[in-house]
Formats: structure tokens, C-alpha cells, sequence
């Protein structure tokens, strides 16, 4: 396995922060996304190295092993329980002295020089080494995904295709799903080595809202246009919901700003089947315009009529 820098992968400084690179990770990624880049086998391969220096960065410590160990970070326990320094090791090898560190008589004993101490740890803990305990099994790294949804498909439960690390998977996404939620997908992170399991996939919901609701939790909120002469005597009116029109009724002499409760007509309560929030409109009175002449001269009679009973 070839050492890759993942900084350089993200184009973040070793002395980045988690925000950073979360940052530099989001605009990558939506750079690269294959969606973005179909047949592009270049942006392909970016787009598997940016979530994989992202598993490995996001990670606090997963990051401090790996800027102590690089590719080998995987193994950092190990080499810490054996004593071995990669610093120290490095400075050896340099100046040609050999290893004495720890006791390794039970492996043929005397000293390793530094091409047997790398070889005795690749054995060890390689993927086709076995040692006198047998091949250590190793969890794969956990892959984490964003997937942006407008508010309108996180309406519905729906399927929908993803790639990852350059593997296509299809995934149930469940109505009422919110913006910045995660969730698991179990078994889809890398591979596990000599049989170890493998991570998980962590997917980051991004939803949009460009519809005329406004979301809170599972309440939906809008504002509905009311014209001047239902508001003032009564009536019915349609407003909008994210499943339809519906007909509500209207009190004569509604004030503009008044607030009514469509219950059950919010958005989906996020694994609840037919569990819905409530949808809260706003009325907002419309004054006519372009008004005839003899609308007008009602309009006077009435304003007369109002001020004399004044």
C-alpha cells in the first residue's frame, strides 16, 4: 500500500481544524461527486480518495494515529503494545545501528536490523502474514457520505442510488427525514482485513427547501393569500398543503395575521408511519385593486355608513 497525504488529498495544512476540514471536504466532494462527473474515471478516483482521507482526518483518533504511523495507522495498537516508534526506527535506520528495543527472542531471537523489524511487522500484521497468534482481524474504516434532498422528496419514503468509494448501493430513504441527520448503513464502510468486519457508511441528509413551507421539526408553516371580501363576511377558501389543496372554512371579520391549525397536515414524523406534524397558516388579506366606479362609490357608502355609526 502506497502512502498517500491526505491533507494534500483535501488541500488542508497538517495544522487544519476539524471544521476545516470538514469544509474542504464538502466543497471536494461535491466537486468530484460521480453524479457530477459521469464516465469521468479521473474524478472517480478523486472522489474515492477525498472520502477516504476524510475517514481518516474526520477522525480525531484515527487522525493522531496516522500522523504518527501513515499508511500503517490501522496497526497503531499493536506497534504501541510492541514498543515500536516509527521516529525512533527511522533515526536507526539512518544512521545503520539496529533495533534492540522490546524482546522478540520467541520469533528467533537477536536483533532486527531495519528492513527485518519491517519485514517481522509485515508478517505479523499483514494481510497474508500469520503470526504465532494468528492473522489479527481489523474493523474496515467507516465511509461518510452527504446526500442532498429538496424538502419535497424528504416528503415521501423513497429509494434512491448511491455510489460510494465507487461501489453503487440502493438504500430506503425514510419520509421525515431532517436536514443534518445521519444515518447508518451497516456493513457499507471499506472492507475488513483477514476477515474482519467490514465499517459502516454514514450518510449526512443536506435538504433544501425551496418550497413556499417553512419546516420546524415536523410542523409545516405558510402564509395564504385571503381576499378582502371573504375575510370580511365569511366563506371558504383553498389553501395549499404538501399533499393538495384543501378547503377550509372562514370566519366573517378575519383579521389579517390570524393563524389556523391544519392538523395532520405537516410534514411525516421520521419513522412513524402515518404520523404526520401540523401545518400553521398565516392569512394574509389581500386589498382589491383596479376597482370599478361603482365599486368605488360602495366603498364610499360603506365608509360613510362606518363613520355616521361612529
Amino acid at each position: 500500500m502506497d502512502y498517500i497525504d491526505y491533507y494534500k488529498v483535501l488541500d488542508v495544512t497538517k495544522a487544519a481544524t476539524e471544521a476545516e476540514i470538514k469544509k474542504a471536504y464538502r466543497k471536494l466532494a461535491r466537486k468530484y461527486h460521480p453524479d457530477l462527473n459521469p464516465n469521468d474515471k479521473e474524478a472517480e478516483k478523486k472522489f474515492k480518495e477525498i472520502n477516504e482521507a476524510n475517514e481518516v482526518l474526520s477522525n480525531p483518533e484515527n487522525r493522531k494515529k496516522y500522523d504518527k504511523y501513515g499508511k500503517d495507522w490501522k496497526h497503531a495498537d499493536e506497534f504501541e503494545k510492541a514498543g515500536y516508534d516509527p521516529n525512533q526506527q527511522q533515526s536507526r535506520q539512518q544512521s545503520g545501528s539496529q533495533y534492540s528495543g522490546g524482546d522478540f527472542s520467541g520469533f528467533g531471537g537477536g536483533d532486527f536490523s531495519g528492513n527485518d523489524f519491517s519485514d517481522f511487522f509485515n508478517s505479523m500484521y499483514g494481510s497474508s502474514g500469520r503470526s504465532s497468534r494468528g492473522q489479527a482481524k481489523y474493523r474496515g474504516q467507516d465511509f461518510n457520505a452527504e446526500l442532498q434532498l429538496e424538502l419535497a422528496s424528504a416528503y415521501t419514503t423513497h429509494k434512491q442510488n448511491l455510489t460510494v468509494n465507487g461501489k453503487n448501493i440502493r438504500i430506503t430513504i425514510p419520509a421525515g427525514v431532517e436536514n443534518g441527520q445521519i444515518i447508518k448503513i451497516p456493513n457499507h464502510g471499506g472492507p475488513g482485513v483477514n476477515d474482519g468486519p467490514n465499517g459502516d457508511l454514514f450518510i449526512t441528509f443536506s435538504i433544501a427547501n425551496n418550497s413556499e413551507f417553512k419546516r420546524e421539526g415536523n410542523n409545516l408553516y405558510a402564509d395564504a393569500p385571503l381576499d378582502l371580501y371573504t375575510a370580511i363576511l365569511g366563506g371558504e377558501t383553498y389553501v395549499d398543503t404538501f399533499d393538495g389543496k384543501v378547503k377550509i372554512k372562514v370566519p366573517a371579520e378575519t383579521q389579517p395575521g390570524t393563524k389556523v391549525k391544519l392538523k395532520g397536515k405537516g410534514f411525516p414524523v421520521y419513522k412513524k408511519e402515518n404520523q404526520f406534524g401540523d401545518l400553521y397558516i398565516t392569512y394574509t388579506i389581500q386589498v382589491p385593486t383596479k376597482l370599478s366606479d361603482k365599486e368605488k362609490e360602495l366603498f364610499e357608502e360603506l365608509a360613510k355608513l362606518r363613520n355616521h355609526e361612529k
